[in-house]
C-alpha cells in the first residue's frame, strides 16, 4: 500500500519546501505531517518521504528512529509520557509510573487494548521544577499525586 498526503497536508508541504534551502532540510516537518495524518510512521511513508525529498531511504529512517517523538508503531488516541529524569524520579516519578500502568492495565511502551491510551516514559520534558510530571498529548501535567493522575486518566477514558 502506498502513502499520499492528504490535498491539505499537501499544500502545507508546499508551504514548508520554500522555507528551507534544501529539500533534505523539511524532512523533520515532512514526518510531523504524515504522523499528524497516519498517527505513525509506517515503512511506506520512509520511502513515500525519501522519494518526495529526493534523500536516501536510510536517512529518513535514520531520522525516525533518533527522535522519539516518530511512532515507529500504531498508538493509542492518547500518549502519556512520564518524565523520569533525575529530578522527576526523586520526587517520585516511579511511584506515578507505577500507579499509571496499574491503573491502565498496561506497562510503559504499551497501549490499552481499546487503543485510548499509550503509555511512555521520556527522559526529559523540561519540568524540573514541577516534578513529578507527565505530558499527554501536548498538555503539561505537573506536580503529580496518584489522585491528580487519576483524574487525568478518568478523564482521557471519557474522551
Amino acid at each position: 500500500m502506498s502513502f499520499a498526503l492528504s490535498a491539505d497536508h499537501e499544500q502545507k508541504l508546499t508551504d514548508l519546501l520554500t522555507r528551507y534551502p534544501s529539500k533534505m532540510a523539511a524532512c523533520i516537518p515532512l514526518l510531523h505531517l504524515c504522523q499528524q495524518q497516519h498517527g505513525w510512521i509506517s515503512h511506506e511513508i520512509i520511502d513515500y518521504v525519501a522519494k518526495r525529498l529526493e534523500v536516501g531511504v536510510a536517512h529518513v529512517q535514520g531520522v525516525v528512529t533518533f527522535y522519539t517523538l516518530f511512532n515507529q508503531k500504531p498508538v493509542g488516541k492518547h500518549q502519556v509520557w512520564v518524565c523520569r529524569t533525575l529530578p522527576c524520579a526523586l520526587r517520585g516519578a516511579g511511584s506515578i509510573l507505577h500507579h499509571c500502568e496499574k491503573k491502565l492495565g498496561i506497562h510503559a511502551g504499551q497501549t490499552t487494548s481499546d487503543g485510548a491510551i499509550t503509555l511512555r516514559t521520556a527522559e526529559c520534558l523540561a519540568s524540573c521544577g514541577t516534578a513529578p510530571m507527565m505530558q499527554v498529548d501536548k498538555d503539561y501535567h505537573e506536580n503529580l499525586t496518584p489522585e491528580k493522575v487519576d483524574t487525568i486518566l478518568d478523564k482521557l477514558r471519557k474522551v
